[in-house]
């Protein structure tokens, strides 16, 4: 369990669950549910979800102890890049979440590695995420490392903390990039009004790297590539569209029309290299892009 407690000092007035989903850096709705729980408390007692605050008033957030699930394997298909005793390296389609979540805990990559793989995953993130070292999102598609077991697992998340773990990825983005290659360094945290996008953020944010280099320019588009030297979430997204050329087909970090036909970012994890836990050499692999990449590549020359 973690609680949080922070005394509001601010001039005007604001809701509680305003205030409490910054102070624990959790979306509305989740701090709405812990108001109706019981988990919310205004000077020490329980409140209403549209309480406001006024100056002095102590707000404490009590997160409990994330539930346990019982996750099942399911036999889905994977596209095994590599497989080993320590690690696997798979393919993941778009549309496709990694691990289990609230509301989803079927149709994951989690459940179709436990299929292929039975125990034989790391446990080091617990029953939700087993094996899972980095992840990308449901609507990228592209390369993911997962350990087998929990030496593989360290060994790994270290180089991912060292930025020596090579990320490389494909995408269309709007616009035409004014240069041929640069480098976007700035600070990713979590979005001061909407809690559940990040931004880049001038205060309270994390050390965010991301390199680009211009592939081919389209029409009102630019193919690029991107190694990240940092790996936060959503950061490719929120820095394409912090320097103003969002990723084509982005629902949250785009324009407010998006491109249906994507169905979601055009985006693709395209490189990964790492020493391995056990040999101590570097593997790197690569994949072709995805159909719906190729395609819409094309229809934009």
């Amino acid at each position: 369990m973690q609680t949080f407690e922070k005394v509001y000092e601010g001039g005007e007035a604001i809701r509680i669950d305003v205030f409490a989903s910054e102070i624990a850096d959790v979306s509305r709705s989740r701090i709405i549910s812990l108001i109706e729980e019981g988990n919310v408390l205004l000077n020490s007692q329980k409140t209403a979800k549209n309480k406001k605050l006024s100056f002095g008033d102590k707000v404490t957030v009590i997160l409990p102890e994330p539930k346990e699930y019982d996750i099942q394997p399911q036999e889905i298909p994977l596209d095994i890049v590599y497989e080993d005793d320590d690690i696997i390296v798979v393919n993941k389609p778009k549309g496709m979440v990694v691990h289990p979540a609230a509301g989803n805990y079927e149709g994951t990559l989690v459940n179709a590695l436990m299929f292929h793989c039975g125990a034989s995953l790391s446990g080091i993130n617990g029953v939700l995420r087993p094996g899972i070292v980095h992840r990308i999102d449901k609507n990228t598609s592209g390369l993911l490392m997962v350990a087998k077991n929990d030496i593989a697992h360290n060994f790994l998340a270290e180089q991912i903390k060292e930025h020596s773990f090579t990320r490389e990825y494909a995408a269309i983005v709007y616009g035409n990039l004014k240069n041929d290659s640069g480098t976007i360094n700035a600070p990713i945290g979590r979005h001061p009004i909407k809690r559940k996008q990040m931004a880049v953020v001038a205060k309270g944010g994390r050390d965010a790297v991301t390199h680009y280099e211009v592939i081919e320019r389209l029409s009102g588009f630019t193919f690029v590539k991107l190694r990240l030297e940092t790996g936060r979430t959503h950061q490719i997204r929120v820095h394409m569209a912090h320097i103003g050329h969002p990723v084509a087909g982005d629902d949250v970090y785009g324009p407010k029309k998006v491109i249906t036909a994507l169905n979601g970012q055009c985006l693709h994890a395209r490189k990964i290299g790492f020493i391995h836990p056990a040999t101590k050499k570097y593997l790197e692999f690569e994949t072709e892009l995805p159909d719906y990449f190729e395609k819409f590549l094309k229809g934009n020359r």
